[in-house]
């Protein structure tokens, strides 16, 4: 995908649209129809290269997706859609796509099932780690244990933190600063908070969680607090799963010491 912002409209416009499935012809068609506001096929081939015969095909392909209206007089008078009309129909089109495509996978399974997943699987950058952090937390039936910095616990995790708590999960959360306690004690009564293991600003370390006892995640900041978050390398994180798993074996060890010794003190 183009990002040099001195390329012109027609060109940006006739790359993207076939990025959302039209045919070379098809998209010529349509920018050129945009920019004459009206044409017959005559009109259309002389601003847009595309030859005469293929303006029809063109056209039909349009008209079945909505984009173009014909005017049954002679010749043919063809209008394209307006700018807001075609990106809402593209906009429904991408949406309907994606909720297939969710289905489908929803639906697939392993034709093996694994009971237990023995190594650890690694992710890449800041986003990727916070979508799956919000996994974690969407499949937590029981308790959620989790340790962050205050720049890395975003809106989007309070948020899922705070359905899970309403589904009957356990928050337990260290590593923030006063303020961000008292506003997820503000969200998330039921939440506890407990002291770290550890003065996090003197660490790189991003993030450790635990949900449920069997599924374990821990991240490091590797390019420090300057990198951006899209950065694919400005987080890393390792996660695992299944009681016997090696990362979930030391992680829960570590947590159920620092919980038991939380609850002593």
């Amino acid at each position: 995908m183009s990002n040099n912002s001195d390329e012109d409209p027609q060109t940006a416009a006739i790359e993207q649209l076939e990025r959302f499935g039209l045919s070379a012809y098809a998209a010529r068609t349509f920018v050129a129809l945009a920019s004459l506001g009206t044409g017959t096929a005559r009109d259309v081939s002389q601003v847009s290269e595309v030859p005469r015969t293929r303006v029809y095909d063109a056209i039909d392909e349009l008209h079945d997706r909505g984009l173009v209206d014909i005017l049954q007089s002679s010749p043919k008078q063809f209008w394209a859609t307006s700018a807001e009309t075609a990106s809402r129909t593209f906009e429904h089109e991408l949406q309907h796509r994606t909720e297939l495509l969710q289905t489908a996978l929803s639906e697939l399974e392993p034709i093996e099932r694994r009971a237990e997943q023995r190594g650890v699987w690694t992710v890449e950058g800041q986003t990727a780690v916070t979508e799956r952090v919000l996994e974690l937390f969407a499949s937590a039936e029981e308790e959620i244990v989790y340790m962050t910095t205050e720049d890395l616990l975003t809106e989007n995790l309070i948020e899922g933190l705070g359905e899970a708590a309403e589904r009957g999960v356990s928050i337990q959360l260290a590593g923030v600063s006063t303020e961000v306690q008292e506003r997820i004690r503000d969200e998330i009564p039921d939440a506890t908070m407990f002291e770290s293991l550890w003065v996090w600003s003197d660490t790189s370390a991003g993030r450790l969680m635990m949900v449920d006892g069997h599924k374990t995640l821990v991240s490091a900041l590797v390019n420090g607090a300057d990198a951006s978050p899209s950065d694919p390398r400005s987080e890393t994180a390792i996660w695992g799963e299944g009681d016997t798993n090696s990362l979930v074996v030391v992680l829960k060890a570590i947590f159920t010491w620092r919980l038991e010794t939380e609850e002593r003190s």
